[in-house]
């Protein structure tokens, strides 16, 4: 069984085939899915597949680039439903910066104080953390640490390579691995993930995004998670039942919920 941490399925893009796409992932051997809190408008529409469907979980959160709709109350009450298995996704995204200069420290301080909050609520329900970062390694480092948000632990979604977040594996954090794996130009991250501890990699999709190869340029989705597994395997010298099994076992490690109710 392979867990697909992070997928938007509650997105526009699988609304015509989604009953197709699960059963193809069921096929592939995906077992669990968790759908992100990203778009406050998208979290209703996440909950009600996660309750239709055994195999879906969810996140509550608000991604740094809806830092301006964040509602902490929706995202709070959220936390108490029982298919929740964490907080986020949430963090800092500096990649898309106002183009007027003066408007950049209010748009970093908005992210930083959404962020903050949603760590906050994290230790709160005792949840585990679903970390975006992005063109913002070094302030999103400092906050995780200062706010000590290795009390909950969680996951460093679509780790971007960055060495210095490396640290956070002995802070609680796992690593999500994609499709970006599989790309030609992911020499960065080729030559990081062997330095990542086994026992902290997470495989995800990020569907519909970031499509792996050879199908770059359509549409990702849960199935694709086997494509991740197998350069994984290939490129740590494992076989491809080993990088399953561990990274299932590291899935439920990261998400305690999700074992309770999975596992």
């Amino acid at each position: 069984m392979i867990i697909d941490t992070h997928v938007h399925l509650e997105t526009d893009a699988f609304k015509e085939d989604l009953e197709t796409v699960l059963a193809r992932g069921r096929e592939a051997g995906i077992g669990a899915c968790i759908l992100p809190g990203a778009d406050p408008a998208d979290l209703a529409k996440a909950i009600g597949l996660c309750e239709a469907h055994e195999d879906l979980f969810f996140a509550a959160g608000v991604h740094p680039y809806h830092a301006h709709e964040y509602d902490r109350e929706a995202v709070k009450a959220a936390l108490s439903h029982p298919k929740c298995v964490a907080v986020g996704e949430c963090g800092l995204d500096y990649y898309r910066l106002p183009e007027d200069p003066d408007a950049v420290s209010a748009y970093k301080a908005e992210q930083k104080m959404v962020f903050a909050d949603q760590i906050a609520l994290a230790k709160e329900a005792g949840l585990p953390l679903i970390v975006h970062i992005r063109d913002a390694s070094d302030d999103s480092l400092t906050m995780l640490k200062e706010l000590d948000a290795g009390k909950v632990g969680g996951v460093l979604h679509c780790y971007n390579a960055d060495h210095q977040l490396l640290v956070l594996a002995k802070e609680g954090f796992y690593f999500g691995i994609g499709g970006v794996l599989t790309f030609k130009n992911a020499r960065k991250l080729l030559e990081v993930l062997p330095k990542i501890p086994r026992e902290k990699l997470l495989i995800e999709t990020d569907a519909p995004y970031l499509t792996p190869h050879p199908h770059r340029g359509k549409r990702n989705e849960p199935a694709y998670c086997l494509l991740v597994a197998e350069k994984m395997a290939d490129l740590l010298g494992e076989s491809l039942e080993n990088v399953i099994k561990m990274t299932t076992e590291n899935a439920f490690s990261c998400f305690r919920q999700l074992k309770v109710m999975a596992g």
